[in-house]
């Protein structure tokens, strides 16, 4: 239990970039470092996160956690993930005035080319495992140019969802249970579907109690979190319309504190909902201070808890099967397509600005691919020069 939390505490201080490249440091650290998971595992947790609705990465995290040391190691992954951002976050709205535009500072800059090199590495190490043969190979490709093509956040949720349809089309008549690893973790089916019921009971009973009882604040900003984390796919970013329809819109929070804020948590690593720390410490509604941020925080991520905890004990059962087997080989090859497409769109458009950055990133994927320094050291160092020379 300490390894998993302080792995993922080690995590949440340095993974730059969103949840693509959350994923990236990973597999860097689960799949080739520590062995935790094979790569058709680690592809198989991606897809379903990718399927659920709230912030896949951690969601991925949690999974991980949960794998290793049951639903203690789940919240611990996830406390030690969440712990650095959320901690900076509330810090930040305690002190709002004093602090300063970070997102273009020379640290955060090579930070961001680190994860680059983070994205690039995962991603050509899950092709060479995932994609061996032309047809999953060609389904990675149009997945990404598809995903490169569309602005829909959903669109990634179909492009898993038609490379599961192609992989079953292509792989039915082959055996490919072999494969699986076996685990004592997942639960049983019907404590998954008591954690389902419970979500979808929160989600249509939290509005109706919060009209039931309209002066209890503390209900009303509950229910607001509650359904920003249960009605988005797409990541962090796609949240921030519901957020601000709940908050701003609501007087629950200036405009500008909202957008400061948000161009705060550019410059944190680990995940862009602990932006919901934020909002709930500087809110005037509900608890507020260091409480309303611990409980933002709980509230818009207990949806995505009681999907992943709801979802495995059936997954663990479907992926077993041969034809489903057979359909996440393609769903896993258009998991590689995503993390290609994310590569390019945003994670290099934001980072890469010419010559100097290209050969930044350059170097640090040398330093990770050939000299198999740990990322951990790589981001140190990226900041460090990022902050000398950017």
């Amino acid at each position: 239990m300490k390894d998993i939390f302080l792995t993922f505490l080690r995590l949440g201080c340095y993974a730059f970039g969103g949840p693509t490249a959350h994923m990236g440091y990973f597999h860097e650290e689960f799949v080739k470092r520590r062995k935790w998971l094979s790569e058709a595992d680690y592809a198989d947790t991606v897809a379903l996160c990718q399927f659920l609705p709230g912030p896949s990465s951690s969601q991925a995290g949690f999974a991980i956690g949960l794998d290793r040391g049951g639903i203690l190691g789940a919240f611990l992954a996830w406390i030690g993930f969440t712990l650095p951002s959320a901690v900076l976050m509330i810090a930040f709205a305690l002190g709002l005035e004093y602090a300063g535009d970070l997102s273009q500072a020379g640290w955060v800059a090579g930070l961001k080319l680190v994860a680059v090199a983070v994205v690039a590495n995962a991603a050509w190490s899950m092709a060479q495992s995932l994609c061996p043969d032309r047809a999953r190979a060609s389904i990675a490709a149009l997945v990404a140019l598809g995903l490169l093509l569309a602005s829909n956040p959903l669109a990634q949720l179909f492009a898993i969802l038609l490379g599961a349809i192609a992989g079953f089309a292509l792989y039915r008549s082959q055996d490919h249970t072999s494969a699986v690893k076996p685990t004592n973790q997942s639960g049983s089916k019907r404590m998954g579907s008591l954690y389902l019921g419970l979500f979808f009971l929160l989600l249509l009973g939290l509005p109706l109690a919060s009209q039931l009882f309209p002066d209890n604040e503390a209900l009303e900003t509950g229910d607001a979190f509650y359904r920003a984390g249960s009605l988005v796919f797409g990541g962090g970013h796609v949240v921030l319309p519901l957020l601000d329809s709940y908050t701003v819109q609501q007087g629950w929070i200036s405009e500008s504190s909202f957008l400061a804020g948000y161009g705060a948590a550019q410059a944190l690593p680990g995940p862009l909902f602990a932006f919901s720390s934020f909002l709930g410490t500087g809110i005037n509604q509900g608890p507020g201070g260091v409480a309303g941020g611990i409980y933002a925080l709980v509230m818009i991520y207990l949806p995505a808890w009681l999907l992943v905890l709801g979802a495995i004990p059936f997954w663990e059962r479907l992926r077993k099967v041969n034809a489903a087997r057979a359909a996440l080989l393609g769903a896993n090859a258009a998991v590689v397509g995503l993390l290609f497409a994310a590569l390019y769109d945003p994670i290099w458009q934001s980072s890469i600005h010419g010559n100097l950055s290209f050969g930044f990133a350059l170097a640090a994927f040398a330093l990770l691919k050939f000299w198999k320094l740990p990322p951990w050291l790589i981001a140190a160092l990226g900041a460090g020069l990022g902050q000398v020379f950017l």
